[in-house]
């Protein structure tokens, strides 16, 4: 259930995000600021949708879907997405597809602690 992922969660590492996001084709000055951010992300339910806020020094985003259903997400570096979130098994998968890319969020929980792991960026065909 997404409940478990419901609460205030701090990044305390980061691995290999700054190839992640010259993958992404983040300038380098941006990808200095978010390198060095620690930002917090406040997971919740609300009716039948499930709301992802993060919050930094840099920038706060939130976005709001339908576990399952595909939505519109303007990401952090202003990319428009088309997005899915999904629950599959004890994690949860966030599917992002824009300009035939495509990349993979899978959030679970480990010994307390919430751990995303970044899929590269690949490129899809419709």
């Amino acid at each position: 259930m997404v409940d478990a992922f419901c609460a205030t969660w701090k990044l305390v590492d980061s691995e290999n995000f700054d190839e992640y996001m010259k993958a992404l084709g983040v300038g380098f000055a941006t990808r200095q600021v978010g390198n060095v951010t620690k930002p917090t992300v406040i997971i919740s339910q609300e009716g039948d949708k499930v709301v992802v806020r993060t919050q930094s020094t840099f920038k706060n985003t939130e976005i709001s879907f339908k576990l399952g259903e595909e939505f519109d997400e303007t990401t952090a570096d202003d990319r428009n997405c088309k997005s899915t979130v999904a629950l599959e098994g004890d994690k949860l998968v966030h599917v992002q597809k824009w300009d035939g890319k495509e990349t993979k969020f899978v959030r679970e929980i480990k010994d307390g602690k919430l751990v995303m792991v970044r899929q590269t960026v690949a490129s899809y065909s419709c």
